[in-house]
């Protein structure tokens, strides 16, 4: 049978898969896309190791739900087969909606549509494509099922797709602090009154992973490059917007084309899936193959990020505690204008500003303790963790981010 394929994961080791239909939705063109888009977008260009995917890290989040719905039937809590598959397949589609470089350029090629709700759109194609068969997980995913604890594995603040992410961007970019304890957390887990809760001696454990999530935002996520990166990628798709909507022969991909001149929401996404398709395949290689064109285009603001982005001559990035004043953002302004010889048309192109944020613990979403005395009580309530109430706040900071030379 197929569904005795293993597949040999640098982080877990051999991953088999468990059945013929998730087998059937692996082999899907929409779910082999992920193979083609990086999980870190653009954090290879500071962290080289970080090339790895979200085919990676689909394969790697449906095996630890494996190993998490096995520990939980160990418990006692009862999990049928239709249940246990259903799970799999929502953590394992879970992401399939990220667009190229994933999360940096989520808003550029569409029009406000999160990659959540492109997630629901893919799921329920396939579900049609698969004769309804994605049903129960489709419920799971969008929290509509009755038994709401699977929901809560699959998306929330202590979920499998962070266990996963997390463990596998350390062992990509190298940055061993942010390691958890991925293992004892799915061990210490337990259901209660429909949620999900951690038993009282995985408290620690729990701190160690929120601690280790916030380090990988600052050391990782929000690297200063990698903002840098993000802002040129995301300035690049903007100019050849305009380019294209005037006429302009970019040489790229028909799709890619199609996405530029087009603005797609949700609205046009649900009623016509061969919009849907186009999209979907869509990935990485379509915006490397446009850059590596731009780069002799004959408008100098495509012309020079293209060059400067392939070389990796990136923006400057100034990332501060407090915010910028009107007069520190005007003066930067001007020197940017003089420095380049541009116009002040053309300056947005080169010059951005704003603020990056990260929390550690958010008290909405609550993670909960089972107490040895059977209590289910908040996280942040438990005893000896003042870090958490420290975490509990969310951290802002200010970036500018600008060109510092055409040349």
């Amino acid at each position: 049978m197929k569904s005795h394929k293993i597949l040999n994961d640098p982080v877990y080791g051999f991953i088999t898969i468990p059945s013929e239909l998730i087998f059937a939705i692996i082999d899907h063109p929409f779910f082999q896309r992920l193979r083609r888009i990086k999980q870190l977008g653009l954090t290879d260009f500071v962290y080289p190791g970080a090339l790895h995917t979200r085919f990676h890290h689909a394969i790697g989040a449906m095996h630890l739900m494996s190993i998490t719905l096995d520990q939980l039937r160990n418990k006692g809590t009862e999990i049928s087969d239709e249940e246990y598959e259903a799970t799999l397949i929502a953590i394992l589609l879970h992401d399939i909606g990220h667009g190229p470089f994933s999360h940096a350029l989520e808003f550029s090629l569409l029009y406000e549509v999160p990659h959540e709700k492109l997630s629901i759109l893919a799921m329920e194609y396939l579900n049609d494509q698969f004769d309804g068969k994605l049903d129960l997980a489709l419920k799971i995913f969008k929290n509509q099922y009755d038994r709401k604890f699977f929901n809560q594995l699959v998306s929330s603040q202590l979920d499998i797709d962070r266990l996963d992410y997390l463990q596998r961007d350390c062992f990509f970019t190298g940055v061993s602090e942010g390691t958890i304890g991925a293992d004892r957390i799915i061990k210490m887990m337990a259901v209660k009154n429909d949620q999900v809760v951690i038993e009282e001696k995985g408290i620690y454990s729990i701190e160690n992973f929120l601690s280790a999530r916030r380090l990988m935002y600052w050391q990782v996520y929000l690297h200063k490059t990698t903002v840098s990166a993000e802002k040129m990628l995301i300035q690049l798709i903007r100019r050849a917007k305009r380019l294209v909507n005037e006429g302009s022969d970019l040489r790229i991909s028909p799709n890619f084309d199609f996405l530029l001149k087009n603005q797609l929401g949700i609205p046009e996404l649900e009623s016509n899936t061969d919009l849907l398709e186009k999209f979907f395949e869509l990935d990485d290689f379509d915006i490397w193959g446009g850059v590596k064109q731009w780069k002799n285009h004959e408008d100098y603001i495509l012309r020079s990020i293209s060059r400067m982005f392939l070389e990796r001559r990136l923006f400057k990035v100034k990332l501060t505690n407090t915010p910028f004043s009107d007069e520190e953002i005007n003066q930067l302004k001007k020197e940017v204008i003089e420095n380049l010889g541009i116009s002040e048309t053309d300056l947005s192109y080169f010059f951005s500003w704003g603020k990056v944020s990260n929390y550690g613990y958010l008290p909405e979403d609550r993670i909960y303790i089972l107490t040895k005395s059977g209590n289910v009580i908040d996280l942040a309530d438990a005893a000896d963790l003042p870090n958490i109430q420290i975490m509990s706040k969310n951290v802002e900071k200010s970036y500018v981010c600008y060109a510092r030379s055409l040349n």
